[in-house]
C-alpha cells in the first residue's frame, strides 16, 4: 500500500483547485489481459524530464513498457506489473 500512498500525495501535490480537473491519473484494464497507466505531465516538473523507455516483452504473461509522450507518462504491462509500472514512475520523479 506505501507505493499507492506515495502516488496519492504526488497527485495531491499538485492539486490546487484547478490542476486536478483537467489532469491526473487513469489506471485501467486491458484486454489482453494487463494494465494501463496513464499520468498527465503538463503543468508538473516532469513536464519536459527526459525518461528512458523501458521496454521488456518475454512472452505474453511477462512483459511491461513504459514511456513518456506528449506530456503523458504511459505504462503498459502485464497483470502483474501494476506495482512495477507505479514503481518505474516513482523512480523517475525521484531520480
Amino acid at each position: 500500500m506505501e507505493l499507492f500512498d506515495w502516488l496519492t500525495k504526488w497527485f495531491q501535490s499538485y492539486c490546487d483547485g484547478d490542476w486536478e480537473h483537467s489532469y491526473g491519473i487513469t489506471i485501467e484494464t486491458l484486454d489482453n489481459p494487463g494494465w494501463w497507466v496513464k499520468i498527465y505531465l503538463w503543468g508538473t516538473d516532469l513536464e519536459n524530464k527526459d525518461f528512458a523507455k523501458v521496454t521488456i516483452d518475454d512472452g505474453d504473461d511477462d512483459w511491461i513498457s513504459c514511456k513518456v509522450e506528449n506530456y503523458f507518462f504511459e505504462g503498459f504491462g502485464d497483470l502483474g506489473k501494476l506495482k512495477e509500472i507505479i514503481t518505474i514512475f516513482k523512480n523517475w520523479v525521484e531520480a
